[in-house]
């Protein structure tokens, strides 16, 4: 029995699983049973804390070790609530797997390196909730000169993969992310990659013009009209055209680089018109991804909180045509879980010393064990 904490970019809380693997883990579909799952929402202090170690600012080194511990707070939580949903005893669980929040992600080829920041104090998990902690699952990818992300495409192999055709998991939290799955995936040819934003944008613009932390069903969205112009501009980012492995976040993809696009253009825009533009920006360069990349591939599972965006859904099914595009539940797992089961497998991973990198995705130089253990 496995935890899985998930935070992501999107900063909307924490997802939580308690999740049971069956053996053997081998088996081209990874047999899994949820006993609980719960959402906790960041506290307005904590998610603002954040947001703003996203960009540079004053005392950060004490903002982060503190926010580091508001992490792990929240997390404990999650743990607690799941224990009890479940009915379980904190000695069932072998060890939880915590993601953390990251606040900077800079991946180098360079021999300068790279490095990447998930906020998380795992001594204090592990203290709070007595159980095995196992976290930082990203640096040492890095530190083999991969990109450290994405790391969930592994886990959507062994769940999502079809033995009779090309699959595709589209992970829209606060960027979007492509797994690209052969039918016999233990083959190797696993691919994925992030593709552009996903929510982090749509929540930003939202919360600036509504005071909304998201656009409940793209219902705002959905009243505006695309601007050609913006949208072309904002495609034109390099980023888009650059080839796999790649990840990225929100020191390229957030307000600063959008309203430099706006100003770029000259003229005043309505901010549902904005708004429309970002879901199509969003549909788009996920879709053009999969058709560059992923041309094989027969259908479309999307997870995360975007697949809750029921017109950002639409404008991906209109971009795709006849490739379908349906969210990860009609494979048995709710979209905002997926993620947290993958952090769960990979602290998995770590106990039984199997590598949970995919050297095909991530560029490393190889296959290696991620995580730090913090004992109960």
């Amino acid at each position: 029995m496995y935890i899985g904490l998930m935070s992501g970019t999107s900063l909307d809380g924490v997802d939580g699983v308690l999740v049971q693997f069956e053996k053997p883990l081998q088996a081209q579909t990874l047999p899994q049973t949820v006993r609980a799952h719960v959402h906790l929402q960041f506290e307005d202090s904590l998610r603002l804390i954040l947001l703003e170690l996203n960009a540079r600012g004053d005392d950060e080194i004490h903002r982060a070790a503190l926010a580091a511990n508001g992490i792990a707070q929240a997390y404990a939580q999650v743990v607690e609530r799941l224990l009890t949903e479940a009915g379980l005893e904190r000695g069932q669980v072998r060890a939880i797997g915590a993601h953390g929040q990251t606040v900077r992600h800079q991946p180098r080829s360079d021999a300068s390196g790279g490095y990447t920041v998930q906020l998380i104090n795992g001594a204090l998990l592990a203290e709070l909730c007595g159980i095995d902690v196992v976290c930082d699952f990203r640096s040492r990818d890095l530190a083999a000169g991969g990109q450290g992300a994405p790391l969930a495409p592994s886990y959507h192999a062994r769940r999502f993969a079809d033995p009779r055709k090309h699959m595709a998991v589209l992970n829209l939290g606060g960027i979007g992310n492509l797994s690209l799955l052969p039918p016999d995936p233990l083959d190797g040819g696993v691919r994925g990659f992030d593709c552009g934003p996903g929510n982090a944008l749509l929540d930003a613009w939202c919360q600036q013009h509504r005071g909304l932390t998201y656009d409940s069903d793209g219902s705002w969205a959905a009243r505006g009209r695309v601007d050609a112009e913006l949208l072309d501009t904002l495609l034109a980012d390099p980023f888009f055209a650059l080839p796999p492995p790649k990840s990225t976040g929100r020191e390229l993809f957030n307000l600063h680089w959008l309203q430099g696009a706006i100003d770029g253009i000259g003229r005043a825009l309505a901010p549902a018109d904005v708004q429309a533009t970002l879901v199509e920006l969003t549909a788009a360069s996920a879709a053009q991804a999969l058709l560059r990349h992923g041309p094989l591939s027969s259908d479309l599972l999307v997870c995360g909180g975007g697949a809750f965006n029921g017109f950002l859904m639409q404008r991906l099914q209109a971009l795709l045509g006849a490739v379908p595009v349906s969210s990860t539940a009609v494979r048995g797992v709710p979209p905002d879980q997926v993620e947290a089961v993958a952090f769960a497998s990979l602290a998995e991973d770590f106990i039984e010393r199997r590598p949970g990198n995919l050297p095909a995705v991530t560029g490393a130089r190889g296959p290696r064990l991620l995580g730090a253990l913090y004992p109960a």
